[in-house]
This record gives structure tokens, C-alpha cells and sequence, in this order.
């Protein structure tokens, strides 16, 4: 009853990092996937283990097994799992989320001299930078790869940021629509000045046009002007031609 109480507390608030799955038909081997901490050579990798529940469980430690290959001190090359917690240190008021949380302590913080793996014990003594390196090479061949964030909640993101652009431009129109019917009530009041200018312009193109027709006229008059001097002209030059004629018949008749 105990132990069913503790597994539906670590399924509906997990530790930090840790993701618990319970076989419903059998509770006595607990799985888990462990986040490998930031700023370890397991960072960017998800690493499962399971913890086999003995039948006296809790008077007895369960024994831990990583699934998934790690080089790490205190993990065999088998998964075995070596921590104190889990052997001469194990209380039965600890629980199953301190078992979790210790396992994932141990990434950050490995205990080279209680070693199951001796060269990465070895290694993490006397050249830190290669046990890392190793570290790093097999958590990016044998590590669980994160899940990336899905594309259907990006679309939800584009759809959100989609909605709000169009609420934004509903909201311009709006306003606008509320600038214009503000714009036209202040100019009805105004129609009538309006119209008075409008005749005015009106009577203004009414003069220039009169204007032009006198212009018009005036050129009119101007030219029949011009006739009237030509004809006089004329008349000037047909009388002194007359006069020479006669002038002429004069002498003829003086000469007989």
C-alpha cells in the first residue's frame, strides 16, 4: 500500500530531471530516465535505469541498473549500479525518490575510489579532461537524444502570434473607422461655408471668362482697326494718282 502511494506521488510530481515509468502489472521493477546535468560530460543526454524492488522491500535496498551504456566510476560495464545508498547506507524511511535523486547526484559528482569501473576511475584521477572526453563519446553514441520541441506546438506559437497580428490590425481599422467618422462629423457643420466658396470660385471662373471674351473682343476690335487704316491708305494713294493724271492731261492740253 506503501509503496503503490509513493509511485503515484513520483508519477504526478517527479524529481527534477527524472521522468519515473511504472508497469502497472508488476511493481517491482521501477524504470526511470535520467537527464544528464548540465555542465557533466552527460549533459545532452537521457540515460534509462531500473530499480529492482526485493520482496521485503523497503527493509531491503533495491539493487540499480543503468540500461543505457555510460562510462562513469561507479557504474560496471554491466549497469550495475555502486552507491552507499543502495548498500551499507540504506534506510527503509528513504524511499524511492531519494534513490533517484542520489543516482542522478552521482553523474554530477562520481566517487572515483569505490570504482566498479576502474579505468574510468582511473582516468577521472589522473587526467580528468580524457575521462571526460570518453565520457562525452559515449554519451553521443549510446545516450538517448532529447526530444525536440514539436512542431505542432511551434504552429500553436505561429498561430498565437498569427491571432494577435490580426487583433492588432482589427484594431487599427477600428480605430481608423473611428478617426473617420470623427472627421466627417466635424466637417458637417462646415458644408454651407463650404458651398459659398464653391460659388465663389464659380463666379470667379465666370469672370475670367468674361474677361477672355473681352480680350477676345478687344483683339477683334484691334484688327477691324487695322482694316479700316488699310482701306484709308488705299483710298490716299488711288486719290494722288487720280491727281496725277489730271495734272498730266493739263499739260497736254496747255502744249495745244
Amino acid at each position: 500500500m506503501q509503496l503503490a502511494k509513493e509511485l503515484k506521488n513520483l508519477d504526478e510530481t517527479p524529481p527534477e530531471g527524472i521522468k519515473v515509468g511504472v508497469n502497472d502489472d508488476d511493481f517491482s521493477t521501477i524504470f526511470a530516465d535520467i537527464e544528464g546535468p548540465a555542465g557533466t560530460p552527460y549533459e545532452n543526454g537521457i540515460f534509462r535505469m531500473k530499480l529492482i524492488l526485493s520482496h521485503d522491500f523497503p527493509h531491503s535496498p533495491p539493487k540499480g541498473y543503468f540500461l543505457t551504456k555510460i562510462f562513469h566510476p561507479n557504474i560496471a560495464t554491466n549497469g550495475e549500479i555502486c552507491v552507499n545508498t543502495l548498500k551499507k547506507d540504506w534506510n527503509p524511511s528513504l524511499g524511492l525518490r531519494h534513490v533517484l535523486l542520489v543516482v542522478r547526484c552521482l553523474l554530477i559528482e562520481p566517487f572515483p575510489e569505490s570504482a566498479l569501473n576502474e579505468q574510468a576511475g582511473k582516468m577521472l584521477l589522473e587526467n580528468y579532461e580524457e575521462y571526460a572526453r570518453h565520457a562525452r563519446l559515449y554519451t553521443g553514441i549510446h545516450a538517448i537524444k532529447p526530444k525536440l520541441k514539436s512542431k505542432t506546438g511551434a504552429i500553436s506559437e505561429s498561430t498565437t502570434a498569427l491571432n494577435v497580428d490580426q487583433t492588432n490590425t482589427t484594431m487599427n481599422i477600428d480605430q481608423k473607422s473611428a478617426v473617420s467618422s470623427t472627421t466627417t462629423v466635424s466637417l458637417s457643420p462646415s458644408l454651407p461655408s463650404s458651398t459659398a466658396a464653391i460659388k465663389g470660385v464659380t463666379t470667379n471662373l465666370q469672370d475670367q471668362q468674361t474677361v477672355g471674351a473681352s480680350e477676345t473682343n478687344g483683339t477683334t476690335a484691334v484688327g477691324g482697326s487695322t482694316a479700316g487704316v488699310q482701306k484709308k491708305e488705299s483710298g490716299v494713294v488711288k486719290v494722288q494718282a487720280d491727281k496725277k493724271k489730271m495734272d498730266a492731261r493739263k499739260k497736254s492740253l496747255k502744249r495745244l
